[in-house]
């Protein structure tokens, strides 16, 4: 692996103000809705944050699913970092992500960049709803941007099926879920065939790192408490972050960093890659 760039470090999350302030970051709209896929296209086009471009989790934030491989896999290298260099996109760009469902989306754009050794990237911390209650305005037109150098710097922070397996009895792993607690315990499962848990998973939906109208993160220290507690004696660099398909999992990876806990790793194919397979085992309740 070579070494990347290193611009001066960006913050986490960023402020509507701060955003506002900085006209020349690059800011990219990631709404979605796993129902209704065309949902984030659309609201984009109806209106978005001034500069904005618009990434669709399937076919910009995702690779292609075979049945095997989870929802969402992740992207191949090449094609991501084309789609990156396009949109203007290079090692000195400060990027911003943001949607309007509690920055789900947003963080998973989040992820994929750090994954790629690009640092300068935030989440905007309120997403929409935030822009929106400070009266800000939004626009209907779509920016033209001049195509950039993006190179990839790929980072080993990922495991996949087998290593999770192999790692299933030992005490070297804590895998957390950031799935609802009803598709946890494998209830009212609608999204993939199986329902259930990886075995000895532990439950943090990721709704928990969010404020009560679910908008804005937790203060950190508020996040560093609750994380502690549930990883025990555990370091951040033994957990592994899952979800239903590698997405939500990324806003725990967040709230951790937010928290001061780095390190954890990123399982992409999550539930819905794990589930494929009938001889992994399941765990329910």
């Amino acid at each position: 692996m070579s070494d990347a760039p290193t611009p001066a470090p960006a913050s986490l999350l960023v402020s509507v103000e701060q955003l506002a302030a900085h006209p020349e970051w690059r800011v990219f709209d990631c709404r979605h809705d796993l129902r209704n896929t065309e949902y984030g296209r659309q609201a984009y086009a109806r209106g978005h944050i001034p500069g904005a471009l618009f990434l669709h989790l399937d076919e910009d934030l995702s690779g292609t699913a075979n049945g095997r491989n989870g929802r969402h896999p992740l992207p191949a290298i090449d094609v991501f970092s084309r789609r990156m260099a396009d949109c203007g996109v290079d090692a000195t760009t400060q990027v911003v992500a943001y949607d309007n469902e509690g920055g789900i989306f947003a963080s998973r754009l989040w992820w994929l960049l750090r994954w790629l050794g690009h640092d300068q990237v935030a989440v905007l911390d309120g997403g929409l709803a935030g822009w929106k209650r400070s009266k800000r305005a939004l626009e209907d037109t779509v920016p033209t941007v001049a195509p950039r150098q993006f190179v990839a710097y790929p980072r080993g922070i990922t495991v996949d099926a087998a290593q999770v397996l192999a790692d299933l009895e030992s005490p070297r792993m804590l895998v957390l879920d950031a799935r609802s607690p009803e598709r946890y315990r494998g209830e009212n499962e609608t999204l993939d065939p199986v329902g259930g848990h990886i075995p000895g998973a532990v439950n943090r939906f990721y709704f928990d790192n969010l404020d009560d109208d679910g908008c804005f993160f937790k203060p950190a220290a508020e996040l560093r408490s609750e994380f502690i507690a549930l990883l025990g004696a555990m370091s951040a660099a033994q957990v592994v972050q899952q979800c239903g398909s590698g997405v939500t999992a990324c806003h725990n990876l967040l709230a951790m960093e937010l928290a001061g806990l780095s390190g954890s790793t990123l399982y992409p194919g999550s539930w819905s890659e794990w589930c494929a397979d009938p001889a992994r085992p399941v765990a329910r309740g």
